[in-house]
């Protein structure tokens, strides 16, 4: 579909209040969108069916689905998005928001200093107004700023509009393999990937590697684990492993994989229980759909499996696979009735210091300010 008809069936869509989402996937062209029929809140609880699922931080909240029976799926691949001007709009945080931050990071550097916990991320919203807001306008811009995220806008009339550019992958499955990575350390980038890191990012790094990997092996087969490098996300970078599996002949479903991931050291921490109940506790505010995940749930995915010409009768023999390509909600913002809330957070860690963690979320909230107005 062209552009120009894709954004406004999309923008029909918005404007009949009924669900949709479209979304980029890193490093790709193609724009896709499913366009839910009907105003139902679709859940899933077993994540078995095939459709787009949008899922909370916190697991004792629903899953939503936009079930592929009960939608239409569209793309469009002629997008040119335009070069964002480098405006850096100086909005700043409130004085008491930033006391409130530091207080919780001070909470937590003495509870790690005092019991189990290893590393726990804090996060917090940060609001702007709302009175320019064009939705798929700021889509769109976020398609241009951010080639190598997954990009994404979402809908539904009964829970709200999100949007966000995530440069974290849960879990991608195709057929039996399924692949996943560990991400954490954040500096600005400076024109190049050739950085050094510190002591405390290389050792944060290889505590999640390690840590997904033991609640992995308990859920699938033969899991590998690759050189640990530097990737760039917009503005800044971080440090990633991938980490790959086989799934088992008898394994047990996505939902014990996800479970398995879920919510990941890069949005909660290490251990993940105690951590996630300090961020229920301390943290002051519901993230919602902040940190949780979602994407593709088993779609179809067509291969065909002999790529020599001559042999064209053989392309008969196409296989279908399933894939799923799940994302981690980060790097997003949710639209209000009067103003936009973007969320950010840092991880603490018994060296941090809690002025310049406030800092490192001022300056990935601004990167994102950027493609507001």
């Amino acid at each position: 579909m062209h552009h120009d008809d894709f954004f406004e069936c999309l923008n029909a869509q918005f404007q009949d209040a009924l669900p949709f989402v479209a979304y980029r996937k890193p490093n790709e062209d193609r724009i896709n969108a499913v366009f839910q029929n009907d105003d139902t809140l679709y859940d899933t609880k077993e994540l078995s069916e095939a459709g787009f699922v949008f899922a909370p931080f916190d697991d004792a909240s629903k899953m939503v689905l936009m079930p592929l029976d009960h939608a239409e799926v569209d793309y469009c691949d002629d997008f040119e998005g335009e070069e964002l001007l480098n405006n850096t709009p100086t909005l700043t945080s409130s004085s008491d928001q930033k006391v409130a931050y530091i207080q919780a990071i001070e909470q937590a550097i003495s509870t790690i200093n005092e019991s189990d916990l290893k590393k726990v991320v804090l996060s917090r919203p940060d609001y702007v107004s709302n009175e320019n807001f064009e939705v798929l306008e700021v889509f769109k811009r976020l398609l241009s700023a951010y080639k190598t995220a997954f990009v994404y806008c979402w809908y539904h009339p009964k829970i709200g509009l999100w949007l966000g550019a995530t440069p974290e992958t849960l879990l991608k499955i195709e057929g039996q393999r399924m692949s996943t990575m560990a991400l954490a350390g954040t500096q600005v980038y400076k024109g190049t990937t050739e950085v050094s890191w510190g002591n405390k990012e290389e050792e944060e790094q290889q505590f999640v590697t390690d840590y997904i990997v033991s609640n992995l092996e308990a859920e699938v087969d033969q899991v590998s684990v690759s050189e640990r490098r530097t990737v760039r996300a917009g503005g800044l970078l971080h440090l990633q492993t991938q980490i790959s599996a086989r799934l088992g002949k008898d394994h047990t479903g996505l939902l014990h994989i996800v479970r398995a991931l879920h919510p990941t050291p890069a949005v909660c921490g290490l251990p993940k229980a105690e951590a996630k109940t300090f961020i229920l506790n301390h943290e002051n505010y519901n993230r919602e759909f902040y940190s949780g995940f979602m994407g593709e749930l088993h779609f179809k995915k067509r291969q065909t499996r002999n790529t020599n010409r001559r042999n064209v009768e053989n392309n008969v023999y196409a296989t279908v696979k399933t894939v799923s390509n799940l994302y981690v909600n980060l790097r997003c913002m949710q639209v209000l009735a009067n103003k936009v809330a973007l969320y950010v957070g840092g991880g603490i860690t018994k060296d941090s210091n809690p002025e310049a963690e406030w800092e490192e979320t001022v300056s990935k909230t601004s990167t994102m300010k950027k493609v507001l107005f």
